[in-house]
């Protein structure tokens, strides 16, 4: 079974924004398809693909290596993040499906309860979700694609503190939510952009270990459930 590229990309990917491959680390063919148990093939692909979104850049007479931000490049990140995500829920209020409000006030829901019970790991993984189906719910993929990138990028340069006041995080994701099913699009815009403005406070720039391999020797297979419907 050949599994697809874009899966290997998104193995590579997770392990570059995790740090198992730390900034300037090399990444051989032949090193990443056995890590992921596939040909070298999928792997030449997403290499591309990966040095196309900047994850990845080529070095003469030393091949695909992890790319090295700098720390201005850092910044700008959180600077486009500002100018995309209103102009994405400012979308979503013009364009948002019943579907696509459905998810956004159940994920508000669950933030909300676990707020209240301090889960902080929960709080995480339901912000980015949350991020996730206001990008979709513009209806852009012109914007889906780049704020997915951008959150990808971000996670990988930047430790986030959780917030002061959690509670008051998800009353700014659910008056958001409020503006969108209510198709306010400059009211989405602008908490949207308040939201964005004071998070950005929050993001700590993460600083490259040296020094020490990171790199498990193990087998990582690549999870190809979706190939196989």
């Amino acid at each position: 079974m050949r599994i697809p590229a874009h899966s290997v990309c998104t193995a590579i990917r997770d392990d570059i924004v995790s740090g198992v491959f730390e900034r300037g680390s090399r990444l051989t063919e032949e090193q990443l398809a056995r890590r992921y148990g596939v040909s070298r093939v999928p792997v030449r692909e997403a290499l591309r693909t990966l040095e196309a979104e900047g994850f990845v850049t080529t070095r003469r007479h030393v091949g695909a290596c992890v790319a090295e931000p700098t720390e201005q490049e850092a910044a700008d990140l959180l600077d486009v993040r500002l100018l995309l995500e209103p102009l994405g829920a400012a979308r979503a209020a013009q364009r948002r499906t019943e579907a696509h409000l459905k998810v956004l006030r159940g994920l508000v829901r669950l933030g909300q309860e676990r707020a209240r019970r301090g889960q902080g790991e929960d709080l995480r993984s339901l912000g980015a979700w949350f991020h996730e189906t206001l990008a979709q719910a513009s209806g852009s993929p012109a914007l889906t694609a780049p704020l997915t990138q951008l959150r990808h990028k971000i996670a990988w340069m930047y430790l986030v503190d959780q917030p002061a006041s959690p509670a008051e995080s998800w009353a700014e994701h659910g008056a958001i939510v409020d503006a969108v099913a209510r198709g306010d699009a400059e009211r989405a815009r602008t908490l949207t952009a308040l939201h964005a403005e004071r998070t950005a406070a929050a993001h700590r720039l993460k600083r490259p270990e040296r020094g020490r391999e990171k790199v498990r020797a193990s087998q990582h297979a690549v999870n190809i459930a979706s190939v196989r419907n």
